[in-house]
């Protein structure tokens, strides 16, 4: 799968496992900023109305995205 992400020209982001044998160049940098993301979104769905959806109207769940990430990120 890497060498077909990798012939259309993306670039590999997360590390191969400690314990292989040929280890697997990635940018450190560039991990660290999508873990970041992915914990953003992790700390989102710990609220059950964002993990849900349970707004019909995209406006109303956006609000509710944003009142989530002001609670989980202020405080």
């Amino acid at each position: 799968m890497r060498k077909r992400l990798r012939a259309e020209g993306a670039e590999a982001v997360i590390p191969g496992r400690s314990n292989r044998k040929v280890p697997i160049d990635y940018d450190k940098v560039r991990y660290k900023g999508r873990w970041r993301i992915e914990a953003a979104f992790c700390r989102l769905k710990d609220f059950r109305r964002v993990a849900t959806r349970y707004d019909k109207l995209a406006r109303n769940f956006l609000s509710a995205v944003a009142l989530a990430t002001l609670v989980a990120f202020w405080v």
